[in-house]
């Protein structure tokens, strides 16, 4: 059996990750957070929307507790292919709130059931899963993607760190120093 403390830990790391990842939005405009970032098209107000259709899934299907919003069925025609990424008609305090809600009702899950309750995944090759499995794998694509917005923060204003409270401020000329001194390592090794 699975102890509670440790489901209380992931719990409690699983919180902080979320607020990091909902945090890389602040202070950005509209465009910078939906723009593409990536040839693929990843953007922070996607990340965001992707957690919460993921949370909803994860903590809501598989343990027949269904997120009562509007999140598409795993199954449902489409439902993959428009998650990564906010439409024009979806604003940034809908995409907010739609996380927040998903956040709530996947903490009431947490709490609400022990560590070992069994879940079934049925996009997964092995379905049959443990709220703790769910916990861990929720905590390891949350942490991922919250790497992701870091990066992608970082590129549109320079701005990085984990929470406001650990970000340092911008030093422009210590920054090029590093970065030439990086880029004269590299270039010693292109030769």
């Amino acid at each position: 059996m699975i102890d509670d403390p440790a489901k209380e830990y992931l719990h409690r790391e699983l919180r902080k990750v979320r607020a990091v990842l909902v945090w890389k939005l602040d202070g950005l405009p509209e465009y910078d957070i939906r723009r593409p970032l990536t040839a693929t098209g990843t953007n922070l107000l996607g990340l965001v929307k992707h957690r919460a259709y993921s949370d909803a899934r994860y903590f809501g299907e598989v343990f027949g507790r269904p997120f009562g919003g509007p999140v598409p069925r795993w199954d449902a025609p489409g439902a993959w292919e428009g998650e990564h990424w906010a439409a024009e008609d979806e604003s940034r305090a809908d995409i907010l709130e739609l996380h927040r809600l998903v956040c709530e009702h996947a903490d009431a899950t947490i709490t609400g059931l022990p560590a070992d309750a069994p879940g079934h995944v049925p996009w997964w090759p092995r379905p049959e899963v443990q709220l703790f499995t769910i916990l861990v794998h929720s905590l390891g694509d949350t942490t991922r993607h919250a790497g992701h917005a870091d990066i992608l923060r970082e590129q549109l204003d320079g701005r990085t760190g984990t929470t406001a409270e650990y970000e340092k401020p911008i030093e422009a000329a210590a920054r090029e120093s590093h970065w030439r001194k990086l880029e004269e390592a590299a270039r010693g090794w292109a030769s």
